[in-house]
């Protein structure tokens, strides 16, 4: 018998794939998304300018040339071994004052900011609690840590607390602190670089 193919029997024809869709005429291919940008290092900030150190007068003065002010080098808890009221801050200055003291005759409050000059957390000072409180120990040893300062008025005064670098408002009551007088002085004239002179060699002498 010859092999012929049944009815049922088809011929499978081969899977072709699928076409490429293909962008049409003028059709712009779509480029890659750019790769993010790098970013740039922060810049850094200028490196804090040192402090001058303070400078002990030695007549119980210290100069702070950084913020143009001469402090009285001791408080006045060291001076008369007593607080005093807001209302008899006045009474204090007047005695320094009158008596011209290192030869002054201008020492005032300070404000709350020059006040906060005072305040240093590099170095320490021990107070009369025998606390160390951060003040350049160039001040008398056996202060207050606490200061009126002018920020005041009479509905509310002002005192400022050396251990924590803050002044806190009270009402004109029976408040009391100790006292740190001080003076403005004219900023201090930049150094001049010194100059050295190149000494010219010796001429030799000619013979006559």
């Amino acid at each position: 018998m010859s092999d012929k193919e049944t009815p049922s029997e088809e011929k499978k024809e081969p899977v072709k794939p699928a076409p490429v869709a293909k962008p049409a005429e003028g059709e712009a291919k779509a480029k890659p998304a750019p790769a993010p940008a790098a970013k740039k290092p922060a810049p850094k900030k200028p490196a804090a300018k040192p402090k001058d150190p303070l400078v002990d007068n030695g007549d119980g003065t210290v100069t702070d040339p950084n913020a143009n002010l001469m402090w009285k080098q001791s408080d006045a808890w060291l001076d008369k071994k007593r607080f005093f009221l807001w209302k008899d801050n006045k009474e204090y200055i007047d005695e320094i004052n009158s008596a011209k003291f290192a030869g002054y005759d201008d020492w005032r409050l300070p404000d709350s900011k020059e006040a906060g000059t005072l305040v240093d957390k590099t170095k320490s000072l021990i107070d009369k609690n025998g606390t160390t409180i951060p003040v350049d120990p160039t001040f008398s040893e056996g202060c207050f840590a606490s200061t009126w300062t002018s920020d005041c008025s009479d509905t509310e005064i002002r005192r400022f607390d050396l251990k924590n670098g803050v002044d806190t408002a009270y009402p004109p009551s029976d408040v009391w602190s100790s006292i740190w007088l001080c003076r403005s002085v004219a900023p201090a004239a930049p150094k001049k670089e010194e100059s050295v002179e190149k000494a010219e060699p010796e001429k030799a002498a000619t013979p006559e």
